[in-house]
């Protein structure tokens, strides 16, 4: 039986049709289906109820965690309970279940629309986080995040292989994935207009809405939006050296620069207002990063909605993430030892190949790690992985799109899945399953305080 079917007959296989995504006037209400299929106001409303419901589960949970003094990720927890409830309602109620998710479902789709965005923030304060790493440490950290990179992608994808010759399993067709809809020359508008707004109002008044941080927030947000939503209509030649990620963080921190200097505050004041981390005087970063719960949580609809491949292929996907996760934990740490690289600094980098909304709460369990530098590596690891990861695997002979798909992201997480999705759509599934899989791994491992003082010991 043949482990490595042509991709292109796969292409034709296992993807059907999406019948949805893209379509009409989907783009104003953050991916939902078009006009023709319900009037615009119910998709925003419908839109608006389901996230409001998926942000307001992530705030009590995190409050309920902080209370109970409980260091586990609560989100992962939230999801973990979200995946249950559906399976328990498509064993006694497969109507509901899908009443379910179709619930969720704009919700979903808005999160997968605007991941990139929540990646953001830690690229635009990195002259903050950086400003007291040695240069020599700086290059070191490269190094480690390079070469990390390629190994754990080595790894992830020849145990894929290895496995995929021992089960033999034949691949099955995939749930068609939703695919969030294009920017629409209105969003444009809009977001420009709060811009100028809003900057007019934060250069004459800098604390119109209280503090310079509030004041401050919409029109850093609209920079940062109106810049991913450019970098994101850049042709694909151009993307490869100016990734999306990069375009809205060069963006943000033009605006940054632009505003200390016209209201005398100064750039590191304005990037300070970005990224507050006080809940009562946000930031646009914050803003931002108050969506990475949600993001785990959103978790729990696309491994439900795979859950069949999952299960036939549970033998590959969970034994190539197994190893790769616990790999790619432990490399680092090694790597960091050898080469010198201090210990706090080697901690920070951790989870290099894990999500960021799970990177940060896995560091959160270890003392003095900085989370401006892991959110900024995890990042670096993605848009590497973005512009090599498909001529990586072609050298390395990683022709099975299980193998891609796991490969990719395991060791460029949401930022790789998303660059081979566009060319290797039959990897998509096991891409989007490996990306849940893997943060979801490392986090439950890194819970363990053995684990932990392991890490530690090693890093120095």
């Amino acid at each position: 039986m043949a482990l490595a079917p042509n991709n292109a007959a796969l292409r034709h296989r296992l993807i059907a049709p999406n019948s949805t995504a893209g379509s009409g006037d989907a783009a104003a209400t953050g991916g939902l289906p078009s006009v023709s299929a319900r009037p615009p106001v119910v998709g925003i409303a419908h839109l608006a109820v389901s996230l409001g419901i998926v942000l307001a589960t992530d705030k009590y949970l995190k409050q309920a965690f902080v209370a109970a003094s409980i260091k586990f990720p609560s989100a992962l927890f939230g999801m973990f309970c979200i995946f249950s409830v559906l399976l328990v309602l498509d064993t006694v109620a497969p109507a509901l279940a899908k009443a379910f998710m179709d619930f969720f479902e704009p919700a979903t789709l808005f999160i997968q629309r605007w991941l990139p965005l929540f990646y953001v923030p830690s690229l635009v304060v990195l002259p903050l986080a950086v400003r007291d790493v040695p240069a020599a440490s700086g290059l070191k950290i490269c190094l480690i995040t390079f070469g990390g990179w390629f190994a754990s992608l080595a790894v992830a994808g020849y145990t894929a292989l290895t496995v995929r010759k021992i089960v033999k399993t034949e691949l099955i067709a995939a749930e068609p994935m939703g695919k969030p809809s294009a920017f629409a020359t209105l969003e444009f508008w809009a977001w420009g207009a709060v811009f100028v707004a809003s900057f007019a109002t934060a250069f004459v008044n800098p604390t119109a809405l209280g503090t310079t941080a509030r004041t401050c927030l919409p029109f850093m947000l609209a920079s940062t939006v109106l810049g991913y939503m450019v970098g994101s209509g850049l042709p694909s030649g151009i993307k490869k050296l100016l990734h999306p990620i990069i375009c809205c963080a060069l963006s943000a921190n033009l605006s940054a620069v632009a505003y200390g200097y016209l209201s005398g505050s100064g750039i590191d004041a304005a990037l300070g207002d970005y990224l507050t981390k006080v809940p009562s005087n946000p930031g646009a970063g914050d803003v931002l990063m108050g969506f990475l719960g949600s993001v785990i949580l959103s978790f729990a609809f696309s491994m439900f909605k795979q859950r069949k491949l999952v299960k036939r292929h549970a033998a590959e996907i969970f034994t190539s993430i197994a190893i790769a996760s616990t790999f790619s934990l432990y490399s680092t740490a090694i790597l960091g030892r050898l080469i010198g690289l201090e210990p706090t600094l080697t901690i920070s980098i951790l989870p290099r190949c894990i999500t960021v909304a799970l990177a940060l709460s896995i560091v959160s369990f270890f003392e003095g790690a900085n989370t401006s530098l892991t959110a900024a590596v995890v990042v670096l690891t993605g848009l590497i992985g973005a512009n090599f990861v498909q001529a990586a695997m072609d050298k390395l002979g990683l022709n099975d799109p299980i193998a891609r798909g796991i490969g990719t992201a395991s060791s460029a997480h949401g930022l790789g899945t998303a660059a081979l999705s566009a060319k290797e759509p039959e990897a998509l599934p096991f891409c989007a399953i490996a990306y849940a899989l893997t943060g979801i791994f490392g986090s439950l491992i890194c819970s363990s305080p053995a684990v932990r003082q392991s890490l530690v010991f090693i890093a120095g």
